[in-house]
């Protein structure tokens, strides 16, 4: 394991675990998990972190689950990590997604954007803990400034899901021009039981656009506390899975 993301995982255990027990970890994680699969309409309005539980266990089990995905579907994809000097990471949340990709390009420069504060600052610690050239700012994504062009590559992992249908309609044609003046623009999502109704779409517009769409199975181990957390919790990833759309 890389020594860097050793060091951040072992410092996501003291930030995180230092007021909560495992088992009230592993019952926020079951709150959390239940929102993402039962509750999807409390996304839209930050259900999601709206408790310091819920918090911690997205910052523990999801943020490293985030950034293993990411880490292999960019080492997987053609020219993913090819001359990228910069990342925007749409809707980052922790960060963990847009470091992962940073990483994999050498240390490229990260710029993370959510409409949540604590997301916010905690994707300023993540990027610190990494070693990363990294800064975080609050904005929605509609809102948010997509410059694009060469030697950018714009990211939204597990973010599209959770805007509302105004939102993702402003952001899709967005990331398309923004590929069309030079950078590279990669979406990831859960492969999730129900298709999200907007996902063909996206797929549509993205092909059309000379993309690709992608299902991915990762045999990669968990780390000791995510693989501890997702056994007390009821979850058993036996492999890390995700969908994505590239262009």
């Amino acid at each position: 394991m890389d020594e860097r993301l050793a060091a951040w995982l072992t410092a996501l255990d003291e930030r995180h675990l230092a007021n909560l027990t495992h088992s009230e970890a592993a019952r926020a994680l079951r709150a959390l998990s239940s929102c993402y699969v039962e509750r999807r309409a409390k996304l839209a309005r930050g259900g999601a972190l709206d408790t310091a539980g819920k918090r911690a266990a997205f910052a523990l089990f999801y943020a490293p689950l985030h950034f293993l995905v990411t880490r292999e579907v960019v080492r997987a994809l053609p020219d993913a990590t090819r001359h990228v000097a910069r990342i925007v990471d749409v809707g980052c949340g922790t960060g963990s997604a847009g470091a992962a990709w940073a990483m994999e390009c050498g240390n490229a420069r990260v710029t993370g954007v959510d409409r949540h504060p604590w997301a916010v600052a905690e994707a300023a610690w993540t990027y610190r803990q990494l070693g990363l050239s990294g800064r975080a700012a609050r904005s929605d994504a509609e809102r948010m400034t997509i410059d694009g062009g060469t030697g950018t590559a714009i990211l939204a992992a597990y973010a599209v899901n959770e805007l509302d249908g105004k939102a993702r309609e402003i952001l899709l044609p967005r990331l398309v021009a923004a590929h069309e003046r030079g950078a590279r623009v990669l979406v990831i999502e859960p492969i999730a039981r129900r298709p999200a109704t907007w996902w063909p779409v996206w797929e549509r517009r993205i092909r059309e656009a000379g993309g690709r769409a992608d299902q991915w199975r990762f045999q990669v181990p968990l780390p000791p506390t995510q693989r501890a957390l997702a056994r007390s919790a009821g979850l058993n990833p036996r492999e890390l899975t995700a969908r994505t759309l590239w262009i």
